[in-house]
């Protein structure tokens, strides 16, 4: 059995906002802990959650105290209403319980129940957090987990210590037998020229040994139109201010509406003729999609992480950029569309294999770097670049977010997560147009610059990995 790289679809899913690692992962940790629990036969009259180090430290702004009672509850974050989790904890407080799978209700008091110790930190992960059943005083079954990033979920049957028997939550097995076995992109790259294919084409054939092509692409085709559907919500809403006591304002609808009246619709011919007079009106509407995004993430949202919450906006900025500015491809839904996703994907992938896509684990270079990089390079595949100018595009995106740290301000998806985002659209654009007027050839590769990432990520202090503790979250005042 050879090493399986991730499937694409396991590194852009659909999940409720503002944090895959912080909400996603949290909510599926949960829900795999009741089922567990209801497995185990032992009597229980209470639970208790302990959210420990990044998750107790932002657990609060990033709805992850909401986001496990709603797993307790049964919900998961592809299902979970939108906007429900203030709600649910709104339920919680004062009722004093709360209500399992089956409406059985079970004891949980929200302020001896909930403990958030960021002090505790797990040899794992940064980001644990250890769920109890009592009977009375006595715990009665316990189990520990870890949401490693890009809403991927690891349990632990060691609940302090160093870790136990550890289980990857997500279905895909790590081993698995595919044509074109690769962990890293250099093997990547072999594989396309060995066999003289394109990087979507060896991506594919391994995606078929879980998948037939057809539902593969049925599957890459929704995911582009519930990225697209997260773009349009956030252009329409009526909400004028983001939930969670920073009033920061929502400025998508605002600037769609300047934008359209500026320009015309995307698409039309009204639009081409306004970019003869002004080629970068292109960046005001990758800025507009991206911001558009991550509001709507920030204001616990559907949307399509990839790889993460917090950096849902680039991959669906330029996705919609290829979609409307790119007129000498065939794109809408069709097959530019699936290799852009395809790719970025693969690439995604990549990283989570080999380093860390968690903002608490390696700073916002894992996340908002990662996501250029698979923009970059999903996007230069798309326009046709070879195997070697997608990797330069990778590598561009990705050497140029070295060292950004995650710093929310309030311990909140919004400052300066949301801005960040529509900054490295445009960024993973330029790295991609850079590349494709190269032959491939340059000096660093993508490969060495996911390893510089990783062990910059090590060497940062933890202040500047979703902490709250430094940074912008200590410099600004939040009111």
């Amino acid at each position: 059995m050879q090493a399986t790289p991730l499937s694409v679809l396991d590194v852009i899913q659909v999940g409720v906002g503002p944090s895959a690692s912080h909400t996603v992962g949290p909510m599926r940790a949960a829900a795999d802990f009741v089922n567990h629990l209801a497995q185990s036969g032992a009597a229980f009259d209470r639970l208790q959650v302990e959210l420990q180090g990044s998750l107790g430290a932002t657990g609060r702004g990033h709805l992850s105290d909401g986001a496990v009672l709603a797993g307790l509850s049964g919900f998961l974050p592809d299902t979970v209403e939108p906007g429900s989790l203030p709600r649910l904890l709104s339920s919680v407080k004062p009722a004093g319980s709360i209500v399992l799978p089956g409406g059985s209700s079970v004891g949980f008091q929200y302020d001896w129940d909930m403990v958030f110790t960021p002090e505790t930190v797990a040899p794992f992960h940064n980001n644990s957090l250890v769920i109890r059943a009592s009977q009375g005083d006595q715990v009665t079954f316990a189990l520990r987990y870890y949401s490693t990033g890009g809403g991927f979920v690891t349990r632990d049957d060691a609940i302090e210590g160093e870790p136990g028997n550890l289980t990857q939550l997500d279905k895909t097995p790590t081993t698995v037998d595919v044509p074109y076995p690769y962990t890293s992109m250099g093997d990547l790259l072999r594989a396309a020229e060995t066999n003289n294919k394109t990087i979507g084409e060896i991506v594919r054939a391994n995606e078929k040994t879980r998948m037939s092509m057809g539902e593969f692409g049925k599957r890459l085709d929704t995911l582009q139109k519930q990225m697209g559907a997260c773009i349009d919500r956030g252009c329409a809403t009526t909400e004028d201010v983001l939930p969670g006591g920073l009033a920061v304002p929502r400025r998508a609808r605002k600037l769609f509406l300047r934008l359209t009246e500026r320009d015309g619709k995307p698409g039309t011919p009204a639009i081409w003729r306004s970019f003869a007079q002004d080629p970068m009106r292109a960046m005001d509407w990758v800025n507009l999609w991206a911001l558009s995004v991550n509001e709507e993430n920030a204001a616990g949202g559907m949307v399509v992480r990839a790889p993460t919450n917090g950096s849902a906006g680039i991959v669906a900025a330029v996705g919609r950029y290829l979609q409307w500015f790119c007129p000498e491809v065939e794109t809408k839904c069709g097959p530019a569309q699936r290799d852009y996703l395809t790719v970025a994907g693969a690439v995604g992938g990549i990283i989570k294999t080999n380093a860390s896509v968690a903002g608490a684990e390696v700073g916002c270079q894992g996340e908002v770097g990662s996501a250029a990089a698979m923009a970059a390079g999903g996007l230069a595949a798309a326009l046709g670049g070879s195997p070697h100018q997608i990797e330069n595009a990778a590598e561009i995106a990705m050497e140029h977010h070295l060292g950004l740290t995650c710093d929310p301000i309030g311990g909140l998806v919004q400052v300066p997560c949301i801005e960040r985002n529509a900054i490295a659209a445009v960024k993973a654009i330029n790295a991609a147009r850079m590349s494709l007027w190269g032959d491939g050839t340059h000096r660093v590769s993508f490969d060495e610059v996911i390893e510089t990432m990783y062990e910059t990520g090590l060497d940062m202090s933890s202040k500047y990995k979703e902490t709250a503790t430094g940074g912008l979250a200590v410099n600004v005042v939040e009111c």
